[in-house]
């Protein structure tokens, strides 16, 4: 990788999440933490991210037209990036939006570029213009008087347009907030058509970094009553916590290790704190679980949820699984890779009686939960000896499997069963013939991997690609892309998330499918498996979800558009 593409991966990495750390960086692009320092410095310099300790956040302000709105946007800078962040995660493609002109919803913009099909109504300048660069999203400006910092547009015009408009959610922020008075604002004319903004809204989630709370500014605009979620930073009061606790707002801490969300507090009902290991926030398959996750604990009214990243390491899943503890937490949702370092995790939770379900890679003691890993592997491999048979007269020059060695024996069984399936359709593969891979469970490690063997054979044009998860298949076929042989490869994904699923929907694509893992039904079925451990009801060892496998004819069947 040249200093450039290094450079460009790792503003890359800052638009999916909230920050970068040195240390985690320097591991997954393989450099020193003396080069990643001076790339910081470099991007930093170029107005690309902001230094904060530790690391950086990304910076926006190349984007901005307004000095004062700039000015405003580098106060509390990386709280109010936490915040836009997972605040960005309650939008879907396909929504209509409401956003105001505060500096804090701006910075959800970069979070909302990936999504498609938005309709965003705003009255603020920045954000507008920087989600109108997308030509996917529909971007309506609320019409008034240009304020004169160009910031936001203001008045009753405004008002009078969002008469007939119906919006999902609205996104606002305020210049104070209390419990007593809710949001507040400094500004008259600005408090008036917020009021009347979020009026237009289904539910309206408020963006309230902790410097804000205690104030009591000149106008409210709306009353917690209105507010059916609020979002902040990890510095806000423990005692106004407790007190957002007592009314029927959700609150959501975003810290920089964990994120924990409050439900209610209800005396009548049991209350537990749960805490969820992910994956990796780098990998859409495990972000659409945590969003399951999410959502299920919501509907529950009863849990409060404490998110953190395991970030596909071992060492972090420990210092994670540490946090969690020291949060108090009754039940651990572990999602973590390493095999070995799993039973180190395990052996502490045991100790203090914490039970643990593990989500697809097992830790033993724990509940397993997820993936009939033999069953998936086998229901892709027929398939893929099906299209071999169709179209190669069932010859390939290679087999490459992808695979995942840290995860261990359970989760290998998947690779397994599409051997098994394949060599069912196509008869006995040569060991000759067949190339193991470490896929890294990451697109990039195995796009890396993927391009080196196809240099090392230039003459042979029929490759088989078996995986480990989607992640791996979309590294797999970027890498043919780019060396222009495309058309020597067929791939078969085990998952079926959602970048897998937009790429078996291209005419043509060499990715013929994906075995369905479901991972947006996961959340449901972890929280009901969760509240019967807390209660004492009998589990078994192990749930399994079911498996289809999916492909261009039958996509829209499953995930219809």
């Amino acid at each position: 990788m040249t200093t450039f593409e290094r450079r460009q991966r790792i503003l890359s990495l800052l638009r999916g999440q909230p920050g970068v750390r040195v240390a985690e960086l320097a591991r997954l692009l393989g450099v020193s933490q003396g080069t990643i320092r001076n790339d910081l410095e470099f991007l930093e310099q170029a107005g690309q991210l902001a230094r904060v300790r530790g690391g950086a956040v990304l910076s926006n302000s190349h984007l901005i037209r307004s000095p004062a709105f700039e000015a405003r946007a580098r106060i509390n800078v990386a709280a109010k990036q936490r915040i836009a962040r997972w605040a960005a995660d309650m939008v879907e493609d396909g929504d209509s939006i409401l956003l105001d002109a505060s500096t804090t919803v701006f910075y959800m913009a970069p979070f909302l570029q990936d999504l498609r099909n938005l309709t965003v109504v705003t009255n603020g300048i920045e954000v507008g213009l920087t989600l109108a660069q997308n030509p996917a999203h529909i971007v309506i400006l609320v019409g008034g008087v240009l304020r004169p910092d160009i910031s936001a547009v203001m008045g009753h015009l405004g008002e009078k347009m969002l008469d007939d408009l119906h919006i999902k959610t609205a996104f606002v922020s305020c210049s104070g907030f209390s419990v007593e008075k809710g949001l507040t604002q400094i500004d008259i004319q600005e408090a008036q058509l917020k009021s009347r903004m979020i009026r237009s809204a289904e539910r309206v989630v408020a963006l309230v970094d902790s410097t804000k709370f205690g104030k009591v500014d000149l106008t409210p605009f709306a009353g917690l009553d209105r507010i059916s979620h609020i979002f902040t930073d990890s510095n806000i009061d423990p005692q106004v916590v407790a007190r957002l606790r007592q009314t029927c707002t959700v609150l959501t801490v975003c810290g920089e290790d964990t994120v924990s969300s409050f439900a209610p507090c209800d005396e009548e009902v049991a209350h537990y704190k749960i805490g969820f290991a992910n994956l990796s926030e780098q990998i859409q398959f495990a972000v659409d679980v945590r969003r399951g996750l999410e959502q299920a604990a919501q509907d529950t009214s009863n849990i409060d949820l404490i998110l953190a990243d395991n970030q596909l390491n071992g060492e972090i899943a420990l210092e994670v699984a540490n946090h969690l503890i020291s949060k108090g937490v009754d039940l651990v949702i572990e999602y973590q890779v390493d095999e070995k370092i799993g039973s180190v995790i395990m052996d502490r939770l045991r100790h203090l009686n914490v039970p643990v379900i593990a989500v697809d890679i097992p830790m033993v003691g724990a509940t397993f939960f997820g993936v009939d890993n033999y069953r998936a592997g086998y229901l892709a491999g027929i398939p893929l000896g099906k299209w071999l048979k169709e179209n190669w007269n069932g010859q390939f020059d290679c087999l490459i499997v992808l695979h995942e060695p840290r995860s261990g024996a359970l989760p290998g069984a998947r690779i397994q069963g599409q051997l098994d399936g394949l060599q069912e359709a196509v008869g006995q593969i040569l060991q000759s013939t067949t190339i193991y891979l470490d896929s890294g469970n990451t697109s990039e490690v195995s796009e890396a991997q993927m391009i080196a063997m196809l240099k090392g054979h230039p003459d042979q044009h029929r490759f088989a690609v078996i995986v480990i998860n989607d992640d791996a298949a979309l590294g797999a076929l970027s890498a043919a892309r780019k060396l222009g042989r495309e058309s020597d490869v067929v791939i078969v994904g085990q998952g079926a998330d959602r970048r897998g699923r937009a790429e078996i929907r291209k005419p043509g694509s060499r990715l013929i499918g994906s075995t369905a893992f479901w991972p947006e039904k996961y959340g449901q079925k972890l929280i009901e498996v969760a509240l019967k451990i807390l209660k004492g009801e009998h589990v078994p060892p192990a749930v399994y979800m079911d498996h289809v496998f999916i492909n261009a004819e039958n996509i829209d069947d499953f995930y219809p558009e």
